[in-house]
């Protein structure tokens, strides 16, 4: 057995972020500022389309705001996949309007576009695709299916960057927000924060007042400004979601790694497939032509030739010093959903089979090829 732990996850941060987050610290300027700024552009420029990005200090913040901007309120209802994190749904019941949970694609574990149609109703105003692990969404046909009802689409894409879909960068399609996560397990990280997208001028004016108190001016301008410029009014009773630049500051040091962090998710994720083929696993669906995962997760499910069950297998990977994940209990399983909802997991056969079968392996960039070979040959033990 080996004594060193090797975790689930890890954020990959050098002496890049640590001098950046220490000349902003010396600064003066800790809170939403200049390097906040400096990180929505440089994150613009990366997606290099017609849209505007916000900052925000969460996906989860993201989400929620970009859902009141579109005007989503009591008696309304959001479609979104049950197999996600809590916070997909909880930002709805934030408004007032109810998440309706539907199934997913056994291939892919992403939203059941068909699934997406038999839920509409006259209340469902918007859908939020999620990219599950980092694979795009079926996205030509959740579109279509979107637009000929004229229902709004936001695609949590908390696990989706930098992703591709057939060429195009997930926050350059024709939705109507997308929202990035930099949590401290994602494919980049500010520690916490995150990013709205959108091609709409009005969404994008409407978050950036609602993500700072409702205040109808840049808060940043007026503190900056050499005259006098204290008045401002409140148009709205916001919210206090901004990032601040000691997250903005990681974030520009992380972006500008982010293709070389791709380059080696994908290695990692490419090693995975090829050694793991042939145990009695599920292995991920990869992408299709022209498009890109960005492998934020790796998960397998277990066949059911497996020699041992998923709980067991988590446990004798513990045992060894191995960490995994789950992802996710979905969401038609937990007490407050379940029981608001009625909901009953005959309803979402695909993603009960998965959940019951599926744990995530450890893929982050600091992991050594010594760390990945350990993972491959516990598996083969355990399994083979």
């Amino acid at each position: 057995m080996n004594d060193k732990f090797l975790p689930f996850a890890l954020p990959d941060i050098d002496e890049h972020e640590i001098n950046a987050v220490t000349e902003c610290l010396r600064s003066g300027w800790i809170t939403t500022g200049p390097k906040t700024r400096e990180f929505e552009h440089s994150f613009a420029r990366y997606l290099d389309a017609d849209v505007e990005v916000v900052s925000v200090n969460s996906a989860t913040a993201g989400l929620h705001l970009a859902l009141e901007a579109l005007g989503i309120g009591p008696g309304d209802e959001v479609i979104l996949p049950t197999l996600t994190f809590t916070a997909t749904a909880e930002v709805v019941r934030y408004l007032g309007a109810d998440p309706v949970l539907v199934d997913i694609d056994p291939a892919t574990l992403n939203i059941d576009p068909w699934q997406v149609k038999t839920a509409i109703t006259p209340r469902t105003k918007a859908v939020m695709p999620v990219h599950y692990g980092g694979l795009a969404c079926d996205m030509d046909e959740i579109i279509d299916i979107a637009r000929a009802r004229g229902i709004y689409v936001v695609e949590d894409a908390a696990h989706a960057f930098p992703t591709r879909y057939k060429g195009r960068l997930i926050g350059t399609l024709d939705t109507d927000a997308t929202v990035f996560s930099f949590y401290a397990n994602k494919t980049m990280t500010t520690g916490e924060g995150g990013m709205v997208v959108t091609r709409d001028p009005k969404v994008a004016e409407r978050v950036k007042i609602m993500r700072i108190h409702g205040i109808s001016r840049d808060v940043f301008d007026r503190f900056v400004s050499t005259t006098p410029s204290w008045f401002y009014e409140v148009v709205a009773p916001g919210f206090k979601d901004n990032l601040t630049d000691i997250a903005a500051a990681m974030g520009i040091e992380q972006l500008r790694k982010i293709d070389r962090f791709l380059m080696r998710r994908q290695r990692m994720a490419d090693r995975y497939t090829e050694e793991l083929a042939g145990m009695p696993l599920i292995l991920p669906a990869g992408a299709a032509g022209g498009s890109q995962h960005a492998w934020h997760l790796y998960v397998v499910r277990l066949t059911d030739d497996a020699p041992i069950s998923r709980d067991e297998l988590i446990e004798q990977l513990s045992r060894r010093g191995i960490g995994t994940s789950v992802h996710y209990i979905p969401l038609h399983r937990h007490p407050y959903w379940r029981d608001r909802y009625a909901l009953r997991p005959e309803k979402f056969p695909e993603a009960d089979a998965a959940y019951h079968r599926m744990l995530s392996l450890p893929l982050y960039t600091k992991m050594t090829d010594e760390d990945q070979t350990r993972v491959i040959e516990t598996l083969r033990e355990l399994l083979c």
